[in-house]
């Protein structure tokens, strides 16, 4: 079974696929997680050729070591989402993302694309959203153990910004598949968001 999950910065898709990924025992493969390492290397490295330096980088890429790193700060979002709109760093992720599900014939992706161009085919797709305050707040609160310079002002203007350039970005640009189910996280807490998840993934299975 191959699901996927999208949506906006901060929407909880994250949450909701890691906790499905955990209850059905499937692999589970972050997106965003991939374009915030990428950001993180290029502005630790300043490489002269950055699409060189990110294919060998992403061809030897352990996963699990990328929770070890403090990937979740207003630098390495706001670089994430320039970064994003260049067709050669998808490129090179998309290759890791497409890897990872011929390795893993269970599994959940998240991310922005994983529903309209890195899995069309999947099983069961999700679309997350959620009220642009409910998600600042859920991001600041994030934010707030790593900096205590942190107010929440701004990262909700850095969420905007970035849901506006994820949508109108010319490769991959974030929209919702046609057969995806909308999860509302602004309006359900995580039980409730697995048990909505869960109803439409147990009619699959049947």
């Amino acid at each position: 079974m191959r699901i996927t999950c999208d949506g906006g910065a901060a929407t909880g898709k994250s949450t909701g696929a890691r906790l499905i990924a955990k209850k059905y025992n499937l692999a589970f493969l972050s997106s965003g997680l991939l374009y915030r390492y990428a950001a993180y290397l290029i502005l630790k490295n300043k490489p002269r050729n950055e699409r060189i330096f990110l294919k060998n980088k992403f061809r030897k890429l352990n996963y699990k070591k990328l929770n070890k790193i403090n990937l979740h700060t207003v630098k390495i979002s706001t670089f994430s989402a320039i970064i994003a709109k260049k067709l050669f760093v998808r490129n090179i992720l998309k290759k890791y993302q497409l890897d990872f599900i011929k390795r893993n014939k269970g599994c959940v992706l998240e991310g922005r694309d994983s529903s309209t161009k890195i899995l069309p085919s999947s099983d069961v797709k999700f679309f997350f959203i959620c009220n642009l305050n409910i998600a600042a707040k859920r991001r600041y609160k994030e934010l707030k153990k790593n900096s205590s310079k942190i107010n929440l002002l701004s990262v909700k203007n850095a969420l905007k910004l970035r849901n506006i350039s994820d949508k109108k970005r010319k490769h991959s640009p974030l929209k919702k598949h046609k057969n995806a189910v909308v999860v509302d996280t602004g309006k359900l807490n995580k039980h409730a968001m697995v048990v909505k998840m869960s109803k439409y993934i147990e009619k699959f299975i049947n």
